[in-house]
This record gives structure tokens, C-alpha cells and sequence, in this order.
């Protein structure tokens, strides 16, 4: 005798909290998009519309359209400049995650480095960078290293207290498995300490990324050395004092786009690094 399943049979219905909370992650991934690129366009409109009913000279405040079509003719100055502006972001990047990172674990293995050195790197921190450049520039025969230790003094610090941090917090009844097991203090801290710092550590990049941007402006602000190889901030320093306002807004706008591009690309590979164990990246329901 066989048996026939009833296929008639309807679905059980979808519960309507489930359905609700669906709704909601699908208008928020939608929204996530939607609603920069409508607030930028609302303010580009009113931009533009702020310059056309006052009659502002463009030498005062350009248009929207007169920057992006300054920003089209001059691409290839403006572009020389962003390379190295973002070259000695970039650099300084490096230089800042090596060294904090290096430091970070000098500190972790040696409380007496950690009391001795840490208080001095603070003072670094704390102490603007405006004012420290022109002693660099005075006593760095190079200009390219006095811009990457400008640069540098700024995003290293990030690396280093979020690193310090994360290399402290590993779990202290892990930490005693790995003594009560004779783990050296290299294993505990390639096996223990340095997964539980990536999290610490790759916030701190996020914020190094940005901050490594702002020192290579600055410095090259302070630097003020014309011809080839100057940086963004030079061609708005040379916009300004030729009234050409339209260039400056074109070497702002770069200027956030690729602070913009550098914290989207580290997030990302923030995201890829801990999207499989970590809760600060799983994906949660409702």
C-alpha cells in the first residue's frame, strides 16, 4: 500500500513580526544609499541656487557646476598633486602601523618599556602638528621625510594605544591555560594576545587612515615648496593667492574623496578580517 503526500497542503504562514523586520532591513539597506545621495544633491541644489539669486562672484563662492568643470580642465595638475599628497599618506600609513604596532608588543612584553616610553608618546600625540612642523622642517634635510615624519606623528598614536589595548584584554583565564600548559611568551602572544588585538588594531587603523591624510595636508601646508612635486595642499595655497577659488574647492573636494576612499578601504577589510568570528562584524537578525 503506498503512500501519497498531500502537496495541496498550504505554507504555513509568515509570521507578521518577521515580516515587518524584513521590510525594514530591505528599506534600510535601500536608505543606507539613498539618503547621502539625496541630502548631497539637496545641497548642491541649494548651492547653486545661494550663488544665482545673490549674484556671488565666482572669486567669492563658485557654483557647483563652475567647480566640477574646474576640476575636469585642471585634472592633470590637480591629479600630479593628489598623487603626492597620497603617496606621503600612504607612506606614512606604513611607517605608523609598524612602528605602533612594533611598540605595542615591546610594551606588552616590558612594563617597564611601557611606563618609561607610552607618557612620551602622548606628549607627541597631544602637541599639534602645525606647531612641531617648522622645527622638522628646520632640522630634516629632506623635504619628502620631513612630510612622512609630520604625517607620521599624527597617525601613529591610534595604532598604538588601540594596539596596546587589544594586546592587555586578552582573556586573563586564557592566559592561564596557556601558563598552566607551559606556553612561552612568544606563543601566548602569537596564539592569544595578537587575535584578541586585530579588532583594537584595525580600529585604530581606520582612525590612522584619516589622521595620516591630515598630517601629510598639514605638513605640506608648513612646507609650502612650490613646482614639481607639490602636494594638493600647495595647489589650494596657490589658488588662494591667485583668487582662482574654483581650484580650490576642485583640490578640497579631492581631498575628501580620498580620506573618504582610505577609511571605505580599510572598513572593508576590517569587515573581511573578523566577518567570521568576531561580533562586531556578524550579521544579526531583526
Amino acid at each position: 500500500m503506498s503512500i501519497v503526500e498531500d502537496n495541496t497542503a498550504a505554507a504555513p504562514d509568515v509570521d507578521e513580526d518577521e515580516l515587518r523586520r524584513r521590510r525594514a532591513r530591505k528599506f534600510e539597506r535601500i536608505g543606507k544609499w539613498v539618503l547621502p545621495v539625496l541630502v548631497m544633491a539637496l545641497a548642491l541644489f541649494a548651492w547653486d541656487r545661494l550663488v544665482v539669486w545673490n549674484g556671488i562672484p565666482h572669486y567669492i563662492l563658485p557654483g557647483p557646476w563652475l567647480v566640477f568643470s574646474t576640476l575636469i580642465s585642471d585634472w592633470p595638475i590637480l591629479f600630479d598633486a593628489l598623487l603626492v599628497t597620497l603617496q606621503i599618506t600612504l607612506m606614512a600609513l606604513a611607517v605608523a602601523v609598524i612602528g605602533g604596532v612594533g611598540l605595542a608588543v615591546l610594551f606588552t612584553q616590558s612594563r617597564w618599556m611601557e611606563m618609561s616610553f607610552y607618557p612620551y608618546a602622548v606628549i607627541l600625540q597631544v602637541t599639534p602638528v602645525v606647531a612641531i612642523a617648522p622645527l622638522i622642517f628646520i632640522y630634516v634635510d629632506s623635504r619628502i621625510a620631513g612630510l612622512l615624519l609630520c604625517a607620521w606623528l599624527v597617525a601613529f598614536f591610534p595604532v598604538l594605544s588601540n594596539t596596546t589595548l587589544g594586546l592587555n584584554s586578552a582573556d586573563h583565564n586564557l592566559r592561564d591555560l596557556f601558563r598552566i600548559y607551559g606556553a612561552t611568551r612568544w606563543q601566548r602572544l602569537r596564539y592569544l594576545q595578537l587575535p584578541s588585538a586585530l579588532p583594537y588594531f584595525l580600529g585604530g587603523l581606520r582612525i590612522a587612515g584619516g589622521l595620516s591624510l591630515i598630517g601629510a595636508v598639514v605638513a605640506e601646508y608648513v612646507a609650502g615648496t612650490g613646482g614639481i612635486g607639490s602636494g594638493l595642499a600647495f595647489r589650494i595655497l596657490e589658488a588662494g593667492y591667485r583668487l582662482n577659488i574654483p581650484r580650490m574647492f576642485a583640490a578640497l573636494i579631492l581631498i575628501a574623496v580620498t580620506g573618504v576612499v582610505i577609511f571605505a578601504g580599510l572598513s572593508f577589510i576590517s569587515h573581511m578580517l573578523l566577518r567570521k568570528w568576531h561580533e562586531s562584524a556578524l550579521k544579526r537578525e531583526g
